[in-house]
């Protein structure tokens, strides 16, 4: 196997005279390494290379290493010591991948988009509604390495049920493939539930009268749908590729467990379609709603410029200072036309009230 090039800094030289970094060990970014035979977990604490070379010693069982975002140094030790394509470790290292799987020669890489629920107070004044992270499985005939990007994508509940139920491993690497695809589609159906409370609430906003909501807001939960989505849709065909037997890794057994994952991810992405649909309406309801509240203000600002405008041209006629006009030397001319005035706003401000101007 060839050395995996450098990730970071190609091209550039270190400037004269700066510290080297300072290694870490591999075992700082380790979370777990066992040995399963005959689905049982071999007592005792692994290093990479100790278990690999237990393994096939034993020409029996896999093994499973986890890694939470380790760089292209730490994971070297652990692409040589399995053989991991290096273009493959390449895209563990770097992450911010779409959820897919390639096969590179004997060895199988799956990369799962996580997600998980940001609690917040309200969905109309929250910034964050979901974050995503990543989860890179590298499927080999005797081991599994995982690769964790994200703080909440920790695997140690998967670890933890598959450890209790070893005729599962029986199956190998790909039973723990499995537990891993199941574990990140059913957070998927948590998160979406709890989206699916946060868009009433916002729906309840929208058409409840004498309430007001920015559409600014529905855009912002309409950004963390899009990020969902682009979690949950390009998924769908690695885990129908992995169901019709798209590779030899993955046993008869374990494909009929991929199928039931691929259908409740659909029910996922039905979920996601239908959200967005859902908040394109309200931001068109949104939308029309401030729309009719301009149109509200601008009769209001209408119905009462015409009611100002009769005082207006009537003091404006009598400020011309003309000698011959209408009652200008009678005694009660200016009572009268002070009357006049107010006869003609009380009429005017009836009609627009009848109206509903006002």
């Amino acid at each position: 196997m060839p050395a995996i090039p450098s990730l970071r800094g190609r091209g550039h030289r270190r400037p004269t005279g700066s510290l080297a970094p300072i290694p870490v060990p591999l075992s700082a970014y380790v979370v777990d390494c066992a040995v399963y035979v005959d689905g049982e977990r071999l007592p005792g604490h692994w290093s990479h290379a100790q278990a690999v070379e237990e393994v096939r010693k034993r020409h029996d069982g896999f093994v499973w290493i986890g890694l939470h975002e380790p760089d292209e140094q730490q994971i070297q030790g652990v692409a040589d010591a399995f053989g991991l394509h290096e273009l493959a470790v390449e895209d563990a290292v770097q992450a911010h991948q779409r959820p897919k799987l390639e096969r590179y020669d004997e060895t199988l890489f799956m990369v799962l988009k996580t997600v998980t629920y940001v609690p917040h107070e309200s969905p109309t004044t929250a910034n964050e509604i979901v974050e995503t992270g990543e989860i890179m499985a590298f499927i080999g005939r005797d081991f599994i390495v995982t690769v964790r990007h994200g703080n909440h994508s920790g695997l140690a509940h998967v670890r933890k049920e598959l450890d209790a139920a070893p005729d599962r491993l029986r199956a190998g690497p790909a039973a723990v493939l499995h537990g891993i695809a199941d574990h990140v589609v059913d957070r998927y159906l948590e998160v979406t539930d709890r989206i699916e409370n946060d868009i009433d609430v916002i729906e309840s906003r929208v058409f409840a009268p004498r309430t007001s909501i920015s559409a600014e807001q529905i855009y912002l939960m309409k950004r963390e749908i899009l990020e969902l989505r682009r979690a949950v849709m390009p998924l769908a065909n690695p885990l129908r590729r992995l169901a019709e037997g798209y590779t030899p890794l993955v046993p008869e057994q374990v494909r009929s467990y991929f199928r039931d994952v691929d259908d409740h991810l659909t029910t996922v992405s039905e979920r996601v379609v239908g959200y967005d649909e859902q908040l394109t309406t309200l931001v068109d309801a949104t939308l029309a709603k401030i729309t009719l509240q301009q149109n509200t203000d601008m009769r209001k600002i209408t119905a009462w410029a015409a009611i100002l405008a009769v005082p207006t041209m009537i003091a404006g006629i009598y400020g011309m200072n003309f000698e011959d006009m209408p009652e200008l030397k009678w005694k009660f001319g200016y009572p009268f036309i002070i009357a006049v005035i107010l006869v003609a706003c009380v009429v005017l401000y009836r009609i627009f009230r009848r109206n509903k101007w006002l």
